[in-house]
């Protein structure tokens, strides 16, 4: 490749949605959105319950599929392509809730997902000096670990499988301080490395210092989407509720905003 077409591929964003319309059965959970995220950056998903995080991200990975629009992946058309391959191109669904195998050891829920590697980037010794958190519990159990050595182990085995766009839903939901600062310091870490991020965060203030980009989701629709930069958290915040809302919505205030 020419020095030219070096530079092109280097500036063309990992990710690009276009127009996306997604639904569950007669119910439309997104209506024509439209998300870039640059290669090697973190970009924040912010939004209360139900505005349609989990589904952008699920849609993104290949587990619901699209009514309309496109989803480009390093300048790659993958709206229909199936889950398998869009893994195998390099893009990991950390979920919410974490869906480890409990009855498997640690190791043995990572190699699940090292089964599906994109690449040999992260070798399980690679991936225990990047949570030494799970190094000393590698044959225990995922069912006998505490919340956020489950969470620590969920990335992990999405990180087996040497992924370019690491999406991660709601990975600090209900886990201490502490344990969600030491998650976001190995985040660091994996940016450092390559990999590009999507963060679900219902935490303001923590998406906005961990990520470069923000995107707000209001009933299936992008209110806000703005280099983090940019923007206030009062613009943020009045982006999440909507400009004519006037109290909390069912989903309640986001964290950083009380």
């Amino acid at each position: 490749m020419s020095q030219g077409g070096a530079e092109a591929a280097n500036t063309t964003p990992l990710l690009e949605v276009t127009g996306l319309d997604v639904f569950y059965g007669d119910f439309q959970a997104l209506f024509s959105v439209s998300v870039t995220v640059p290669r090697g950056g973190a970009t924040a998903l912010v939004g209360a319950n139900g505005a349609g995080k989990t589904t952008l991200l699920r849609t993104i990975a290949g587990a619901q599929p699209a009514a309309a629009g496109t989803i480009r992946y390093a300048g790659e058309d993958i709206t229909a392509a199936p889950p398998y391959r869009r893994i195998s191109r390099g893009i990991a669904l950390v979920p919410e809730g974490r869906r480890l195998f409990p009855s498997l050891t640690v190791e043995e829920n990572i190699l699940v997902g090292a089964a599906a590697a994109a690449s040999a980037q992260w070798p399980l010794e690679r991936i225990y000096g990047v949570f030494p958190m799970i190094a000393r519990r590698r044959r225990q159990r995922a069912s006998t670990l505490s919340g956020g050595e489950q969470q620590a182990v969920a990335i992990a085995r999405a990180l087996a499988a040497a992924p370019t766009l690491l999406l991660l839903d709601e990975i600090s939901l209900g886990l201490a301080p502490r344990v969600v600062g030491e998650l976001y310091q190995t985040l660091g870490a994996l940016r450092e490395a390559g990999a590009t991020l999507v963060i679900v965060e219902q935490d303001l203030r923590r998406a906005m210092e961990a990520c470069d980009d923000l995107v707000c989701l209001l009933e299936g629709r992008v209110a806000l989407a703005a280099p983090v930069a940019a923007v206030t958290r009062d613009e943020v915040v009045a982006a999440y509720f909507g400009e004519a809302a006037r109290g909390a919505p069912p989903g309640g205030r986001p964290q950083a905003a009380s």
